[in-house]
């Protein structure tokens, strides 16, 4: 029976989709309850190629007709079901998709292990269930082997961090661009595959996880693949990175790019100081070491991995507190106000002293570890007096909240981190030029912190923080930092008031 929505559905007609869908909505599978109007829409889009029968139509509740807006019911259950899977937390990736699948029954079973053989050109990837043959090739510039194929979803897995090594999936899967692929894929064609390697018995992706994501909520199993097999881990690591930073139409989120650079950084660290070649180490020379390791990173590139393993050492840090308000986006959430780049442009750059030393790591000079230590005690500070008190569900009208938002916005943390800067420098005493540009490369007891803190609770407490909501600071806050950093010195906000004197 054809039938479209531009007319009123008759009442038989209503019956036939009751009786094949019961009295439940369609984009959640709950009941109806008894008095509350049923209404009726396509599954999937008449626009899309949706058939207009009745087959094709399903029964909703008022609420999430309304929510749906113009999606397709099949659109908007799927859209519903993808916010679930993501209110798990931020960084999930393609297992925790396969795993989601998995218990939800949309999937049997993922990531079975494999075993390879190689004869003739051909190569055999068998699981406990399917056998696949393939030609193998062999890349011109590095001689590593691999294959393209289509493998179930039974055999693929996501190549995260494992307890023994360092994953290649450099990124977190996003809501967004899930569901965008998800509905470009209902008509359009994959043009790239997904890319993978063999390691421990297991073919992990470490490319294309948002495709694979995509297209298992578009239904499908199987999934057109590059395989790489035995290829050297540093370089692939590198050269993925590079594809999807450097080279990416989209870059990935720098909070992601501290953590993977640091982890490779800090492995190629601990290498480089278990080297018995009877020079002294250091890190200007553990960079020289990375340099004949591998010469293809310019200083440049080797000074962002090294920034990278400084800041990944604070924020993984055990005892960081605020670190749990840094966002795994570029941008700060409602949730989590701190980004990499704003502490990289504030507390970082003014803190931690982020050029190689060449101070011997097995003397008393060397105070990496003690700096590291220092800038978590510096965060637990400003965690304690101000950042521990954030609501993200405070509105406007909140004072306390009004507070912590124009102390935590991007501007204000990078002009008061110079002013907090100089003001812990006059704390401590430090007057030599060095000092001052190492504050915290040193061993700090606890009367030392305790003035620090004190300083940062003069900064948390300042009164023009909690002004009415309209003041002219919200208008000052949206400048460049010189011009915000004036406004305060100009208000009281200076580094003579942080160290006591007053306004």
């Amino acid at each position: 029976m054809a039938v479209t929505l531009k007319r009123q559905l008759t009442d038989d007609e209503k019956k036939i989709v009751l009786t094949q869908h019961g009295k439940k909505c369609f984009a959640t599978g709950h009941d109806i309850p008894e008095g509350e109007s049923v209404h009726f829409d396509h599954i999937h889009a008449f626009s899309k190629g949706g058939a207009s029968e009745l087959d094709n139509i399903a029964p909703m509740c008022g609420q999430h007709n309304k929510e749906k807006g113009t999606l397709p019911l099949q659109d908007f259950r799927t859209k519903l079901r993808l916010e679930s899977f993501f209110s798990q937390g931020e960084k999930l990736t393609l297992k925790h998709l396969l795993s989601f699948l998995k218990n939800s029954n949309d999937i049997t079973q993922f990531a079975q292990p494999i075993s390879v053989q190689e004869k003739d050109g051909q190569v055999t990837i068998e699981s406990p269930s399917k056998k696949y043959t393939h030609t193998i090739y062999s890349c011109p510039t590095t001689g590593w082997k691999y294959t393209y194929a289509t493998l179930d979803v039974d055999v693929l897995d996501s190549d995260d961090d494992q307890d023994s090594s360092i994953g290649l999936q450099p990124r977190y899967l996003i809501f967004d661009k899930v569901f965008e692929l998800y509905r470009h894929f209902q008509q359009h064609p994959v043009l790239q595959p997904s890319i993978g390697r063999v390691v421990d018995h297991r073919i992990r992706i470490f490319d294309g996880q948002h495709k694979i994501a995509a297209l298992l909520w578009n239904g499908r199993k199987r999934f057109e693949c590059k395989v790489y097999f035995d290829p050297d881990l540093r370089r692939l690591n590198q050269t993925n990175i590079a594809a999807h930073d450097k080279f990416a139409q989209t870059r990935f989120f720098s909070s992601i790019m501290v953590v993977k650079l640091g982890d490779q950084f800090g492995l190629d660290f601990e290498a480089y100081k278990n080297l018995e070649d009877g020079q002294p180490k250091t890190e200007s020379g553990f960079m020289d070491y990375l340099t004949r390791l591998d010469g293809s990173q310019t200083k440049a590139q080797l000074n962002t991995r090294f920034r990278s393993y400084l800041y990944n050492s604070v924020l993984k840090h055990e005892e960081n507190k605020a670190a749990k308000y840094v966002s795994e986006t570029n941008r700060s959430t409602d949730d989590k106000p701190l980004t990499i780049d704003q502490l990289s442009k504030s507390l970082f750059s003014s803190f931690l002293y982020r050029e190689p030393t060449t101070d011997n790591m097995t003397t008393d000079d060397y105070k990496r570890d003690y700096e590291v230590e220092n800038m978590v005690s510096l965060m637990n500070m400003v965690y304690d007096l101000a950042l521990c008190e954030w609501d993200a569900k405070a509105g406007e009208n909140d004072e306390r909240q009004r507070r912590l938002n124009r102390i935590f916005r991007s501007k204000s943390m990078m002009a008061w981190s110079e002013l907090l800067q100089n003001a812990v420098c006059g704390k401590m005493e430090l007057q030599d030029a060095e000092d001052r540009e190492k504050p915290f490369y040193r061993k700090l007891a606890p009367p030392e912190l305790e003035k620090i803190k004190d300083v940062v609770r003069r900064l948390m407490t300042w009164k023009r923080w909690a002004s009415p909501h309209g003041d002219d600071i919200d208008r000052v806050l949206s400048d460049n930092r010189g011009e915000v950093k004036e406004w305060f010195r100009k208000m009281g906000l200076t580094t003579g008031y942080l160290m006591g004197a007053p306004e």
